[in-house]
């Protein structure tokens, strides 16, 4: 089981000031295509655990969700570093979302890399 947030207008600021990359999943529980999207936003998240992924109930946060300007449901965002980085609205597979979460992350500097992997 994957590790999805729900995000409110309380927890947003704390979510978006963390480091690395955050998905957002925009739906409403009325909403078919947002039905079809979960299932395939569990498997993304559970694909990329590396990366962290939420979920923001448009009809319960209306206010996060005018402040992503959304307009459509589903709409996926990807931030990076509290900014946003990509948007989607539509149904995708969870590989498309892992695969645009890849191109979308920025990747490590080789020295990084290469320390990382160094012996200790």
């Amino acid at each position: 089981m994957s590790n999805i947030e729900t995000l409110t207008q309380h927890t947003l600021t704390d979510a978006l000031t963390q480091p690395g990359i955050l998905v957002i999943d925009f739906w409403a529980p009325w909403c078919t295509p947002c039905r079809t999207m979960a299932p395939q936003f569990e498997r993304a998240a559970q694909l990329r655990p590396q990366h962290r992924f939420a979920k923001v109930n448009v009809d319960e946060q209306p206010t996060v969700a005018r402040a992503f300007q959304i307009r459509t449901i589903p709409t996926l965002a990807v931030i990076s570093d509290g900014e946003v980085i990509g948007a989607h609205p539509g149904v995708v597979s969870a590989e498309q979302l892992a695969r645009a979460v890849d191109q979308l992350a920025p990747t490590p500097e080789p020295a990084a890399v290469l320390q990382e992997g160094a012996p200790r």
